[in-house]
């Protein structure tokens, strides 16, 4: 079959990610006839088990409260967009910003941050828990489909951006879970792509945040009013529209906040970018600094923006409640788990002492067989999803010595 000419690859700058260079992958593959290496691994992330179970893990708002709500699958999505928007505008490689955006959030716990809080806690002694690294867990050893390899076996390049999109790491963590000899270079920064996804990340949780909380009654039109950069996006809607129904309102709040965001990203970015006189995505890695962002202006705007989230919606009752239940039912789930080792399915076999060498890598660093057991059971609950967390919950509290069950 004749391999049609990748479109993905035209009018690529030269310090984007071009597939035809890509490190490859820890196994060798056959070449597809139709899809460069980036969308063949934005494919692999779409039909993962992992992806899936994202339309039922919390965002902002428990997924039960609302039908209309983002969830951390729409999230993703909305990521997914604007970063391939910012991609295409700044000549980047689209498939791979958006392959990177697909995966960043696949390591996420039940009832979102809050469940990530109580796994952290309780893996202290472990060396934590964090979802960037769960992430990467994820797609390289607990997603097992393919008959010749655990994990998804993406290219060096995504993995590189899941792992580092928010920028170089500042310590080492053990990533003794990774294929033997893949060397993600913790210490550079990532691909233009990756920082591209970074950035739209943030934008669009200040976008649908403000729209999410304004539809929960937590904070009003008029509070927008007082915030840089929303008071004109606000004073230019009422002068475009007076009088408009709250609904669309919003909506065109949103849009014209997406539209500011990105816009400033890329002009800054582009001037960056011809400041620095690189010449490869080599000098991208080894530049000491993001290249892709907010204008200095644009950035203490968004600071505002994220920090009247963080105050009036984040820490409202309406959101702590139910994040501090949540909080609870992880922290009950991974004590019973590991106390009993009470898992269903093939999980359960490898709780088993003697099957330790099936539920972890013969290579990761983990020593005792606590260690280990509590790692099959953080990597178990993380992949959960809010109502599958509730149910085992309700089934084990049901359950309870007063109605019979011995254990926890």
């Amino acid at each position: 079959m004749k391999t049609p000419k990748d479109i993905s690859v035209h009018n690529l700058s030269p310090l984007a990610s071009d597939p035809r260079n890509s490190r490859g992958r820890v196994h060798e593959t056959s070449k597809s006839p139709t899809r460069s290496e980036f969308q063949r691994d934005r494919d692999r992330i779409i039909h993962s088990t992992a992806f899936r179970r994202l339309q039922y893990k919390t965002q902002v708002f428990l997924h039960h409260e609302g039908q209309h709500y983002r969830t951390r699958l729409t999230h993703t999505l909305e990521v997914s967009q604007i970063s391939r928007s910012l991609a295409r505008s700044l000549g980047l490689n689209e498939d791979l910003s958006e392959a990177i955006a697909l995966a960043h959030d696949l390591g996420h716990t039940p009832f979102g941050h809050a469940g990530e809080r109580a796994l952290n806690r309780k893996m202290a002694e472990f060396g934590g828990f964090d979802h960037n690294l769960q992430s990467l867990r994820t797609i390289c050893m607990l997603e097992n489909r393919y008959g010749s390899h655990d994990g998804l076996n993406l290219t060096w390049e995504t993995l590189e951006g899941v792992l580092k999109h928010n920028g170089p790491l500042d310590s080492v963590p053990d990533l003794s879970f990774l294929p033997a000899g893949l060397d993600l270079e913790i210490g550079n920064f990532a691909s233009l792509e990756a920082q591209a996804a970074a950035i739209a990340d943030d934008i669009a949780y200040d976008s649908h945040d403000i729209d999410d909380a304004v539809r929960a009654g937590l904070i009003g039109l008029n509070q927008l009013e007082d915030l840089p950069l929303l008071d004109e996006i606000v004073a230019d809607v009422d002068e475009t529209w007076p009088g408009l129904e709250k609904g669309r309102k919003i909506h065109e709040i949103q849009r014209r906040l997406i539209t500011r965001l990105i816009e400033d990203v890329i002009e800054n970015s582009a001037m960056m970018l011809s400041a620095a006189g690189l010449k490869s995505p080599r000098d991208v890695a080894t530049a000491g600094r993001q290249l892709i962002g907010f204008s200095r202006d644009m950035q203490a705007r968004e600071r505002a923006i994220k920090d009247f989230l963080f105050e009036k919606v984040y820490r409202s009752p309406t959101v702590m409640k139910p994040a501090r239940q949540g909080e609870m039912v992880v922290e009950s789930l991974f004590e019973h788990y590991v106390k009993t080792g009470d898992i269903p399915g093939q999980w359960q076999q490898k709780l088993l002492v003697n099957d330790f060498a099936d539920a972890i890598p013969a290579r990761e660093t983990i020593q005792s067989e606590r260690a280990r057991k509590c790692r099959v059971v953080a990597d178990y609950i993380a992949g959960m999803t809010d109502p599958f967390a509730m149910a085992e919950f309700e089934r084990l509290e049901a359950e309870s010595p007063a109605t019979g069950r011995q254990g926890t």
